[in-house]
């Protein structure tokens, strides 16, 4: 069975190893900056996509029904005291409303079938002891875990180098699982690691 195929832009790009940086593309980590190498497969973030699209959708239907409702009050209050011929302006407040929650209902509905759509990817994830995080896919998972004891060999040893062809993903964080959760006690915000 052939995987899903992707809706993230796959790009291939040279990673090499020279003179102590790693370069991925035109970025450079030095390699004494690295704090951890490491191979995994992160997957879309489905169940929290489901439960977003269910709380916008009640945001959604709460908030039309109470426009549509303060919208055929308005339009009662100025009918009141004009003839009943006069019906230029009586549904266009509430067409405005239905027009932005459907168009809210869209959006959350694509969103949601986007990441229920995205597949998993094996990556090779190189951390630096900063803020910064490369992340590098492979056709085959062997190759990516190869070249993580690569980049291991080349922190120990100064003079290694090698150049390999690699692809990079563009994901959003937000749609997908990427590293570990811990769940910590004290601490606010936290989730745990459901296996």
């Amino acid at each position: 069975m052939a995987p899903a195929a992707s809706t993230e832009p796959i790009i291939g790009v040279g990673l090499r190893v020279s003179k102590r940086l790693l370069w991925i593309g035109d970025a450079y980590y030095p390699l004494r900056n690295l704090a951890r190498v490491y191979t995994l497969t992160i997957r879309p973030r489905r169940k929290e996509a489901v439960l977003r699209f269910v709380k916008r959708l009640l945001i959604i239907g709460a908030v039309t029904t109470v426009l549509a409702l303060l919208a055929a009050m308005i339009d009662s209050s100025s009918r009141g005291g004009l003839d009943s011929g006069d019906s230029g302006g009586s549904g266009g407040l509430f067409v405005l409303v239905v027009i932005a929650a459907v168009a809210a209902l869209i959006y959350s509905l694509v969103e949601m079938l986007s990441v229920l759509g995205a597949p998993a990817h094996f990556v090779l994830a190189i951390e630096t002891s900063g803020p910064s995080t490369a992340v590098v896919s492979g056709r085959q998972p062997d190759q990516l875990r190869q070249l993580a004891h690569q980049i291991a060999d080349a922190i120990e040893n100064p003079e290694a180098e090698f150049t390999v062809q690699v692809d990079t993903i563009t994901i959003s964080p937000q749609h997908y699982y990427f590293g570990d959760n811990v769940n910590m006690y004290g601490g606010s915000g936290n989730v745990g690691m459901a296996s």
